[in-house]
């Protein structure tokens, strides 16, 4: 929940003169609910933060899935960590929401992450486990091209920190791990995605891990410049 009208225009300005894309490489913006036509017009991929799994009805506030496809918006986030912890979005709601993007083919990001009390305890890999089975555990193997996995440990999350490169590729292969068992050869086509306090100082080892195919950006997206930063890592 950042950036004003004209902060957006000039982010968007900005950016656009810096960046080439090339076929390898894919670059999202998740931009607050507002300024999706704004990304829209500048002809990049134009993520939703949320959606909500009903397709309509009396739901002050929420977007469905239907509203957002009507304007051509590409894909959407579910599970972020704020989503969960913030405004109490448990397994179940997740869990419906991967099922309403399956339902009309929209490609979504499914983030997962945990606590420093889990990390610390030893139980990090159950409980990301527990999260990725129960929210795809009627996902469907021929949709796997709708599906990019986020792995966003909470407690890296706008602190500074960042998970060292052993933690990161130790999940991001339990990670790989757990597609393979659900999608077989398929699974080496989802993106898992890294995020938590990603900087321009440690873009480059991030993306040299292994399993890691890019990278959820939040803080350092808001200044175009940083964020362009990270793109270059990423082809380098």
């Amino acid at each position: 929940m950042n950036l004003t009208q004209a902060q957006v225009e000039a982010w968007l300005q900005e950016f656009r003169n810096l960046v080439s894309y090339n076929e390898q490489q894919e670059l999202r913006i998740y931009p607050s609910a507002i300024y999706l036509k704004d990304v829209l017009s500048a002809k990049i991929h134009a993520g939703s933060q949320n959606c909500y799994f009903e397709a309509e009805g009396a739901f002050t506030g929420e977007l469905s899935l239907t509203q957002l496809q009507s304007i051509n918006v590409s894909s959407v986030l579910i599970g972020h960590s704020e989503r969960r912890s913030i405004f109490h979005e448990d397994s179940k709601v997740i869990e419906e929401k991967v099922k309403a993007c399956a339902r009309v083919q929209m490609p979504f990001v499914l983030c997962c992450g945990e606590s420093i009390e889990e990390r610390e305890e030893g139980r990090h890999l159950v409980y990301i486990e527990a999260q990725l089975k129960k929210a795809l555990q009627d996902f469907k193997t021929e949709q796997y091209t709708l599906l990019t996995v986020a792995y966003e440990p909470i407690w890296a999350i706008g602190s500074g920190l960042s998970a060292n490169a052993d933690q990161i590729t130790e999940m991001h292969l339990f990670i790989r791990q757990l597609l393979e068992q659900q999608f077989g050869v398929f699974a080496k086509e989802i993106s898992i995605l890294y995020g938590g306090s990603v900087s321009a100082a440690n873009a480059s080892e991030i993306f040299h891990c292994p399993s890691v195919d890019g990278a959820l950006v939040g803080g350092a997206s808001l200044d175009p410049q940083h964020f362009y930063q990270l793109w270059k890592a990423l082809s380098a």
